[in-house]
């Protein structure tokens, strides 16, 4: 159901694309002249509107609209309890494990204090079935963020739920919310992904390519039996109610682990104003392309009627469905034609980051790296521009850098690289670029992204498809030129 928004404090018009001044005022923190070309320091300590959640992992059975299935996750509804705090608040959220293997909890695109990552081995042992862990950080961005294990397959699950980071001084105008999770389905329907990536690895998916123009080639190894808004079914749909007329924000979350999703609302275009929880120069669209991992806002004046919100498997014949109703009327089918998703498209190319945080051009020392992997069977890996064929175990740097990390993929397949701990600036040729913390890299593609490495640390650099992920195209990077000696490693889950 649609989440209320509380009241903005501000009112800006919404104009055409290339409004620049719609967010000159900015979300975050603010770049004046002649400050250093980094975010603020990951504060440590937090102020107001604090929040406090449990968060039970455990074997459960989950309803995706008329179809029960057994799968893990955190309560008996997918996703899992959305958290909201206020930007510079605390949260402190208990992890209790009643799975029977290990886990963790992952803040996706938070720039956080290591210890509380929860990338397993490297910022925290896994927490052991009938353990227990206190996360505790202070979210300093606003911005649209999710949560969600980082232990084997198990994203592929329910293990996932948004978190929202509201700006005490909003700047965007709008009179309601949606958190719009999306998401990719095969555990309980005679599968599970252990089987999927065993199979994987195996050489078995797909029987036929599945294929995307969008994407280069490939668009997934997995045809999904379900794809999810909000844990529902196209058959079931999640219903968004709201009045003609009224201006709504969309927050859109990719927690799916091999499908990109073009997303589209019929009758209607759609204004862009942040990916990864940035604000952007807004950019009016009919369509976008959201991969793994990645997250946009968008704002939309609702029509009179009902009106079919889709998000279409990008390359794999099939779609994610909800309904918006703004009337009384019968619902459109999930098989609707939606002109929207065959018209303009979000490119990369299009974005631009709000002048609040685009630190401009500056010098960076250049590291090149390679995607890698060996066909469908099992080994991937993120290698060093001098040695492609050699699996990079880590990427060392030193507090105060500005680095360029330029992404070279050799696969015939697409990957969403995401980093934790850190947002970057997408750099391209020409200049300007948005601040992400995943990005989309296609076959043949080199994607150049600035980090500013103002939160020490090990952190994990990974393509956001779990499959590859767990086929091994991850690295780490580091600070200091060495990586820290796991015998002193003071990485211990709480048992609870």
């Amino acid at each position: 159901m649609p989440v209320p928004s509380h009241p903005t404090r501000r009112s800006l018009l919404l104009g055409t694309a290339g409004t620049a001044a719609l967010l000159a005022a900015g979300t975050g923190t603010r770049f004046g002249a002649g400050t250093p070309a980094t975010l603020a320091p990951v504060s440590r300590a937090g102020s107001a509107a604090d929040v406090a959640v449990l968060l039970t992992a455990a074997p459960t059975t989950v309803d995706l609209g008329g179809r029960e299935v057994a799968t893990w996750g955190f309560g008996d509804r997918i996703p899992g309890p959305e958290i909201r705090v206020a930007a510079g608040g605390t949260v402190a959220a208990h992890l209790r494990n009643d799975l029977p293997q290990d886990t963790t909890v992952h803040w996706h695109g938070v720039r956080i204090d290591q210890g509380m990552d929860g990338a397993p081995g490297i910022s925290q042992a896994p927490v052991p079935a009938a353990g227990g862990f206190d996360y505790r950080f202070v979210a300093p961005d606003p911005g649209t963020y999710f949560y969600h294990s980082h232990v084997g397959t198990q994203l592929d699950r329910a293990l996932y739920g948004p978190l929202v980071v509201e700006d005490p001084a909003e700047p965007l105008s709008y009179d309601a919310e949606w958190t719009v999770v999306l998401d990719d389905w095969i555990d309980g329907t005679g599968t599970d992904p252990d089987a999927v990536l065993a199979d994987l690895n195996a050489g078995g998916r797909p029987a036929q390519p599945l294929r995307s123009t969008l994407l280069g080639g490939p668009a997934g190894h997995i045809a999904y039996p379900h794809y999810l808004i909000n844990g529902r079914t196209a058959q079931a749909p999640t219903v968004f109610e709201e009045a003609p007329g009224r201006r709504v924000r969309l927050r859109l979350i990719n927690a799916g682990a091999d499908t990109a999703f073009r997303v589209a609302l019929g009758g209607h275009r759609l204004t862009v104003t942040h990916t990864d929880g940035f604000p952007v120069v807004p950019v009016r669209v009919d369509t976008l392309l959201i991969g793994m991992g990645e997250r946009y806002d968008v704002l939309v004046t609702l029509d009179d009627g009902v009106f079919p919100l889709v998000a279409a498997a990008e390359g794999k014949d099939a779609r994610a469905f909800a309904v918006v109703r703004t009337s009384t009327g019968n619902a459109p089918p999930a098989s609707v034609d939606v002109p929207e998703l065959d018209r303009r498209v979000l490119d990369l190319a299009d974005l631009t980051a709000d002048p609040s945080v685009d630190p401009g051009d500056g010098a960076a020392r250049e590291v090149g790296l390679v995607l890698n992997k060996t066909g469908a069977r099992g080994r991937a890996w993120i290698a060093a521009a001098e040695t492609p064929d050699e699996k990079l175990p880590r990427v060392p740097v030193a507090a105060g850098e500005r680095v360029r990390l330029s992404f070279t993929n050799r696969t015939r397949m697409w990957h969403p690289v995401h980093l934790h701990g850190h947002t970057f600036q997408v750099r391209r040729p020409e200049g300007g670029g948005p601040r992400k913390d995943t990005v989309v890299v296609l076959p043949g593609e080199t994607v150049a992204v600035d980090v500013f490495t103002d939160n020490p640390g090990e952190w994990m650099l990974h393509c956001h498809n779990l499959y590859h992920s767990e086929q091994g195209m991850m690295t780490t990077l580091g600070y200091g030129d060495d990586p820290p000696d796991p015998s002193m490693s003071d990485m211990a889950p709480e048992q609870r």
